[in-house]
């Protein structure tokens, strides 16, 4: 095969907890996404049988045709990418794992005789351990058993993808998706020890999000989490410093009023009085220990907690300030000021505007984050939120596939190159 035919068959798959995103070089630059999470069928039932259904597992756009009553969706779906991590002895969480990998791959298949396999960039999370690398290459050689999907594979970091996507080598990723949050320093490659996780992301958000639900009378609406997620992102918003926001919202409720319609249903969702708490959405994920969340703890609403995975020890509490001034400060003293000098925000839990009319009071993540280190005595903090952040980190394996030169090998003391399948 030759350079050329590698540049153009290159593919990217982020494996994120909320979304799996993919796609060609030739695809533009938005990818496809869809929810990581498999639906495993009663396959034993009449009905299977009649509407020929002979899949166990259901991922992708169809999966909520096939799904049935709250008890058997919480019993039958798998969400896989748990803190980013999937165990290795999770035999469903890999199923769905080589599902979706194989819906992405057909989905693009070029029925062409010249087609040889794509050039596949995975992306993991930083703490990925290496049974992961092994079990995904493991995943791409097994489904070349009828047709060549796959030519060759690499994988690599999400931080770093989103470093290459900015063509930035120096500097701090903060990659924040559904489940977990992964503060990273970078200098040319990631600088391991130094890393700082976070066990939450949009979900943690979104677990509020449903309490405000509950209290402004959506009771069962806040059942759905897919509802609930929709609503976090229309409504939800990040103030620069609470007290103030709440303090305005209050004075000011025709400012921070604001209705949801669901298409193609009768819900209407409006908090009215208690449109004041749009901002307690946006705080929680960046400083879940602000004392005003006690209230919610104290009611059963569930803290984020520390635990460890593997090696890895994620934090629940910590903020997003002090998670990232924990990381820099793991690194040398003489790079630290460059790493405080480009902080890159990426991933859908970035994705926070300030309205027309809010500018001061809602803010957008870089504005945030500058503020809370300013809080801490940091000074001349440079923040950028990645451009379409949910994105950068699949920007970063399309950029990184077209680069690598196609012979160059897979070195496992360097876990870089491609694992060849040919």
């Amino acid at each position: 095969m030759s350079e050329e035919y590698k540049r153009s068959h290159v593919f990217g798959m982020d494996y994120g907890t909320g979304d799996f995103k993919y796609g060609p070089i030739t695809i533009g630059e938005v990818p496809e996404v869809i929810e990581s999470r498999g639906y495993f069928i009663e396959r034993s039932s009449i009905m299977s049988r009649i509407m020929g259904v002979d899949r166990e597992v259901v991922v992708g756009k169809d999966l909520p045709l096939f799904l049935e009553s709250r008890e058997d969706v919480a019993e039958r779906l798998v969400y896989p990418m748990k803190n980013g991590i999937v165990e290795r002895n999770d035999v469903r969480a890999w199923q769905v794992i080589k599902e979706l990998t194989n819906y992405a791959l057909q989905s693009f298949t070029l029925d062409d005789p010249d087609f040889k396999g794509f050039y596949v960039v995975a992306s993991l999370a930083v703490v990925a351990p290496r049974y992961m690398y092994e079990q995904l290459f493991d995943i791409f050689g097994e489904l070349n058993a009828e047709k060549m999907l796959v030519r060759a594979a690499t994988i690599i970091p999400q931080p770093l993808a989103v470093a290459i996507a900015h063509k930035t080598p120096t500097c701090v990723v903060v990659e924040s998706g559904h489940g977990n949050t992964q503060v990273c320093p970078i200098s040319m490659y990631p600088i391991r020890n130094a890393v700082v996780a976070l066990n939450r992301g949009g979900s943690a958000a979104n677990t509020l999000t449903s309490e405000i639900l509950k209290d402004a009378g959506y009771g069962d609406l806040a059942k759905e989490e897919k509802l609930v997620r929709r609503v976090k992102e229309q409504i939800g918003l990040l103030p620069k410093r609470l007290e103030d926001s709440i303090d305005y919202a209050r004075r000011n409720p025709e400012k921070v009023k604001t209705e949801i319609r669901i298409e193609g249903t009768r819900i209407k969702i409006d908090l009215g009085e208690e449109s004041w708490t749009r901002f307690l959405i946006g705080e929680y994920a960046f400083n879940p220990g602000h004392e005003i969340f006690q209230s919610y703890f104290k009611r059963g609403m569930p803290r984020p907690g520390d635990v460890k995975i593997g090696d890895t020890y994620f934090y629940g509490m910590t903020d997003l300030s002090e998670a990232i001034i924990e990381a820099v400060e793991k690194c040398s003293v003489e790079l630290q000021p460059h790493l405080y000098s480009r902080i890159i925000l990426s991933g859908g839990n970035f994705n926070w505007n300030a309205p027309k009319g809010l500018e001061g009071i809602a803010v957008t993540s870089d504005e945030k984050i500058r503020y809370m280190l300013k809080e801490k005595g940091i000074e001349n903090v440079q923040a950028i939120v990645a451009r379409e952040p949910t994105y950068s980190v699949w920007r970063g394996c399309i950029v990184y596939g077209y680069a690598v030169p196609y012979d160059f090998k897979w070195k496992w003391e360097r876990m870089e190159g491609w694992l060849n399948y040919a």
